[in-house]
């Protein structure tokens, strides 16, 4: 595998997109940085990245930009693929166009975006995918299920892509991030607006849910260069990890996912959220 690499990052305009763009230039590769609208890059990429338009749910788009690199850079080699937001909401109130969103975007714009870059590599017979996953994707949290569950679905197709690919000389790896130093939650808080502020009833519940989302839930933060760090050294390592967690909050809370039983985290959620008990 070529020591300069060249490197596709979706959804680039800001955040661990934008912080990979930056840290993959700054080690001497050369770096695609995508995003729905490639002018709000404008001034943010270093001298080495390029901007391209990429919305990964308009079929297609992901193989024309595939090509582009192709004939830009003469192959591609790793693939970053971090695009993606937050619906919030209580499972009932959260419309089914807005779960459709939720998948469009973070499981099958993933998806596109993956196919497209399969055929480069296995012709090339080298290859990184680095799936930009979440804690969220091991731990459902209440009132987070939409974006929970695309980030359970991104883990299992990481998996059975890894072992796919690999009789082709790619590699496959997932990241899981903690909470992190992002506008990310600022969509997020746009998206669940008129949610919160519609009749519902679970009303009464979303003012602790919107707490802990702000407090509990965002302790240990670290900036999102700590992410992009990660990526970059998935990308160089001659045997990637399969998984990489980021936080303490993602280094404490996924290896106890495994151990302890399920009604211990409901407790510790409804505390959190300063939920009722069941009835």
């Amino acid at each position: 595998m070529p020591s300069g690499q060249v490197v596709l990052v979706t959804g680039s305009s800001s955040g661990i997109g934008l912080a990979t763009v930056r840290e993959a230039v700054r080690r001497g590769h050369r770096a695609f940085a995508s995003a729905r609208r490639p002018d709000a890059l404008n001034g943010a990429l270093p001298q080495g990245a390029a901007a391209v338009a990429l919305d990964v749910t308009e079929p297609g788009a992901a193989a024309r930009v595939v090509e582009q690199i192709l004939a830009e850079a003469g192959r591609l080699d790793a693939l970053v693929s971090n695009a993606g937001f937050a619906q919030y909401g209580a499972i009932e109130d959260i419309s089914s166009e807005r779960w459709r969103r939720q998948y469009d975007v973070n499981v099958f714009g993933a998806l596109e975006t993956i196919r497209a870059c399969l055929p480069a590599f296995r012709k090339q017979g080298w290859g990184t995918i680095v799936i930009v996953s979440s804690v969220a994707g091991k731990l459902s949290i209440p009132f987070s299920s939409p974006y929970c569950s695309s980030k359970h679905a991104l883990e299992a197709i990481a998996d059975a892509l890894r072992v796919e690919v690999a009789p082709f000389g790619v590699r496959v790896t997932i990241v899981e991030p903690g909470p992190i130093e992002t506008r990310f939650g600022e969509r997020a808080k746009r998206e669940v607006a008129d949610i919160l502020h519609s009749p519902s009833p679970y009303s009464a519940v979303y003012a602790g849910a919107e707490r802990a989302m702000d407090t509990d839930f965002q302790k240990g933060k670290l900036p999102a260069e700590a992410v992009a760090q990660v990526i970059l050294d998935a990308i160089e390592a001659r045997r990637p990890r399969t998984r990489y967690t980021v936080t303490g909050m993602a280094k404490l809370l996924i290896p106890l996912r495994r151990i302890l039983p399920d009604r211990f985290f409901d407790f510790a959620f409804r505390r959190s959220l300063k939920l009722p008990p069941p009835a």
